[in-house]
């Protein structure tokens, strides 16, 4: 399970913000603030701007207009460490097939640069909070596209992170794989980590803030961008 999650306590924060692909402009005037422990659950139809939204809380494309914030400070203002302090898990899983899924975890843990107090522990921590340990030392190329789901989710587990941001996480789970993510997703919020996700199932997540993005079509706002 995750590890306490220590970071300044801090509002991720939304302001009137826009976002355009292309010739589309996807959504505009979206405010929202989220804070520790929080939860924000996107709705919308296909094409609404769901993964948009996410990828530009990710840091990873920039607002057509408006502001985001951790806390005071722009995200714009230093986006390295912004991308330090998330986790995102999009459609792709983003696994090495020649791997086996405990070298997943070890490598993944690597990569982020964290320290890890009992990195065996962890691991196997990992490994359990989505039942992967009979496959733990299989190739992943092995793996059922649920099984290699559950190990792209077991990554949020391996080193802590106060923002997690998930691009439709219950795909290829079954019901006992989405209540073990679901468990997962309220220890870390209870350890003050937020998350933000795009879902079209039924989840129970506990107390959660919700956003259909049809309603932020932007229609009707183009003069934000004016």
């Amino acid at each position: 399970m995750t590890s306490e999650v220590r970071q300044p306590a801090a509002d991720l924060i939304a302001e009137d913000l826009a976002c355009r692909r292309g010739e589309r402009l996807v959504f505009a005037g979206l405010s929202f603030r989220l804070p520790p422990g929080g939860a924000l659950v996107l709705s919308g139809t296909n094409g609404s701007g769901k993964t948009s939204l996410l990828r530009l809380l990710a840091g990873l494309i920039p607002p057509a207009a408006g502001l985001l914030s951790w806390g005071a400070a722009p995200v714009e203002a230093d986006l390295a460490d912004h991308r330090a302090r998330l986790y995102y898990v999009g459609h792709q899983d983003g696994i090495k097939p020649d791997l086996t899924p405990r070298e997943t975890l070890l490598f993944w843990a690597a990569l982020q640069g964290r320290r890890i107090r009992g990195v065996a522990a962890a691991l196997e921590a990992s490994l359990a909070a989505f039942a992967l340990e009979p496959v733990a030392d299989w190739p992943c190329r092995w793996l059922s596209a649920g099984q290699r789901r559950r190990l792209a989710l077991a990554r949020l587990c391996m080193t802590p992170a106060p923002l997690w941001l998930l691009d439709e996480p219950f795909s290829a789970l079954d019901h006992d794989n989405q209540a073990r993510l679901e468990q997962v997703i309220a220890a870390h919020r209870a350890g003050g980590g937020r998350v933000v996700l795009a879902t079209h199932l039924p989840i129970d997540i506990g107390a959660a803030s919700g956003i259909e993005l049809d309603a932020f079509a932007a229609r009707h706002n183009a003069a934000v961008l004016v």
